[in-house]
């Protein structure tokens, strides 16, 4: 059976989501050493068809960290640079003066590494907090290889999975235009369906809802 969101509870997801990537854009600004702006476009349940489509639509032209989420919540996290980003912030945060190349160093690997870390983790403690939750994110890994086809063997293996995913943007002070910076958000079914009922029986503002 699938699950369904309505619009508040989208709405709802989508501002703790945004709570925390604010924090985020906080010290990913400092690494940057210029304004970061943070958000949060989309909200998606999608098939793993689709899914896997557009992780080899991107995994061609960015660079990939993975984070799990462990403890009550289980799930994943992508975070998708282009090379654009990678040249950005290896020129701001490692003075080096690089190409848009996907071939990265060991420092370029342990930056994006600790980029990936900060977001990651500071979505992780705000869902954590917010729906009284005991859950952390494990250090981001850089894997090598078939992103979608790792992606297609565990959906093959847990069907229930049915991912979340939402993108996030960036942009630096400095530019004109926004580059965007997708990351990918997998909760398995069960985990999806605990965070609904949390939402569902909890006033997130505050409180628990009168005769729950």
């Amino acid at each position: 059976m699938d699950l369904h969101m309505t619009e508040l509870e989208r709405d709802i997801i989508r501002e703790i989501l945004n709570i925390g990537l604010a924090r985020a854009a906080d010290s990913f600004a400092v690494i940057a050493q210029e304004k970061v702006m943070l958000e949060v476009p989309n909200l998606d349940l999608v098939s793993g068809d689709n899914i896997l489509a557009r992780v080899r639509k991107l995994q061609d032209q960015h660079v990939i960290i993975q984070s799990d989420i462990k403890g009550e919540f289980n799930g994943t996290t992508l975070m998708f640079f282009s090379g654009q980003h990678v040249q950005r912030l290896s020129r701001v945060c490692l003075r080096m003066n690089t190409s848009d190349s996907l071939d990265i160093d060991s420092m370029q690997e342990s930056l994006l590494l600790e980029i990936s870390n900060i977001i990651t983790g500071a979505l992780v403690t705000q869902l954590a907090n917010i729906l009284k939750a005991s859950i952390y994110g494990a250090p981001p890994t850089h894997p090598h290889g078939d992103m979608a086809g790792a992606l297609q063997n565990l959906m093959l293996h847990r069907p229930m999975v049915q991912p979340l995913i939402f993108s996030v943007i960036t942009q630096f002070s400095d530019k004109d235009n926004s580059v965007e910076l997708p990351l990918m958000l997998f909760f398995d079914r069960d985990t999806f369906g605990k965070i609904l009922d949390i939402i569902r029986t909890y006033d997130v503002m505050g409180g628990q809802q009168a005769g729950v």
